[in-house]
């Protein structure tokens, strides 16, 4: 299986996520069946490197699946963004000194699925 960074050159090769793009990228982050840490902060990095770029509609949703999936199904929290992930999320989001419609739409979807959704999240939104 190819490495985290073996597969982000490939993807960013021609600078979008197409569609069988996406495909590889879930067999190979679902693997073990759940989201770590590195795979979520690998998932970042190739969301800010294809912002606003022209990729398939399914990247999107696998990003917010994943990073749903990530904060919301751990065992220290499970159904909560505890503070730790709020201030993870928070400094992922803002780390590219821009907050694009992926970005929006996961907290959207963190907002409704997580049975709280932190005040500093929140400010993301406005």
């Amino acid at each position: 299986m190819k490495s985290l960074e073996q597969l982000k050159m490939e993807l960013l090769a021609d600078g979008v996520i197409d569609a069988t793009e996406v495909k590889e990228l879930e067999t190979v982050l679902y693997a073990d069946g759940k989201i770590d840490t590195d795979e979520a902060e690998f998932l970042f990095d190739l969301n800010n490197a294809v912002s606003r770029k022209a990729n398939h509609a399914s990247w999107e949703t696998l990003f917010i699946k994943a990073i749903t999936g990530y904060l919301l199904e751990d065992k220290n929290s499970a159904g909560e963004i505890d503070a730790d992930e709020a201030e993870w999320l928070y400094n992922k989001i803002k780390g590219d000194g821009q907050i694009d419609e992926t970005e929006k739409n996961l907290l959207l979807n963190l907002k409704k699925q997580s049975k709280n959704f932190p005040s500093n999240l929140e400010s993301l939104l406005k």
